[in-house]
């Protein structure tokens, strides 16, 4: 079983890391030749796309309990609207006038998500998705068809790629961006730290509910990661309390203290 349950893993980080190349080699002959251009550019694309699968799971979740969901992002702005190949608005905007979707992405999209937190009662998430799309100013790649083939690519990029080490897909997915950019003396070249020293530090830390935790360095969320599965049996036996700080108010990183 255990080396049945190994295999897996090997097999979904042998296709995510071919479908990450495949993604990067598009990226390479759109305006973004270095890693240094082109991570931060997949990383909130990447962001959108997970955000939209994570959000329909919830809805559905909520349906079955027959609750109400409230997703972060309405039309045209989810991922399913203008990036999916069958969204609705990407299909209008592709079959209308040149450069329109281009116009869309920079000129609505973008500045729309950046400007969430903002409304009246901006949800946690929200803050998020703005907090993420602060220093994005515009699509970097260079023609509408590449942007839209990366699109294509990242769409297909699922859960199941993931092996079960990473309760979250954009750290799976941002550590094969680091290594990328730490091949062959590359212009990025980046460490991330084994998740067993990692496991090691927390227990030895010892962090408890109601505490702080800051990372002023990071990188794929690792530690914090760790830190919030560590913390997260501890708090549901302190009660709902105890879990909303634990979701809400626990982690920091240096872009929360630069404000």
């Amino acid at each position: 079983m255990a080396k049945t349950k190994k295999t897996a893993n090997q097999n979904n980080r042998t296709s995510l890391k071919s479908e990450i190349k495949s993604i990067c080699d598009i990226m390479r002959r759109s305006n973004c030749a270095g890693a240094m251009q082109y991570v931060p550019e997949l990383t909130w694309i990447l962001f959108l796309r997970i955000l939209d699968a994570r959000e329909e799971s919830e809805a559905g979740i909520a349906a079955a309990l027959d609750n109400t969901f409230v997703p972060s992002l309405s039309a045209p702005y989810r991922w399913k609207d203008w990036a999916k190949k069958n969204g609705a608005t990407r299909e209008e905007l592709t079959s209308g006038k040149l450069g329109g979707y281009f116009e869309f992405v920079n000129g609505n999209l973008i500045p729309h998500l950046k400007t969430l937190k903002e409304m009246p009662e901006a949800t946690p998430r929200q803050k998020v998705i703005s907090e993420i799309l602060s220093g994005v100013e515009r699509v970097r790649i260079d023609t509408e068809k590449n942007l839209l083939d990366i699109l294509d690519k990242i769409d297909a990029v699922s859960g199941d790629s993931v092996d079960d080490t990473h309760i979250f897909t954009m750290s799976r997915v941002y550590e094969e961006l680091l290594l990328k950019m730490g091949e062959k003396g590359n212009d990025g070249g980046q460490f991330f730290t084994p998740r067993e020293i990692i496991r090691a530090l927390v227990k030895v830390i010892d962090p408890k509910p109601g505490e702080t935790i800051y990372d002023p360095c990071c990188g794929t969320g690792g530690f914090l990661v760790q830190s919030y599965l560590y913390l997260l049996d501890k708090a549901r036996k302190n009660g709902a309390a105890a879990i909303e700080f634990l979701k809400h108010n626990t982690f920091r990183t240096s872009n929360y203290y630069r404000r």
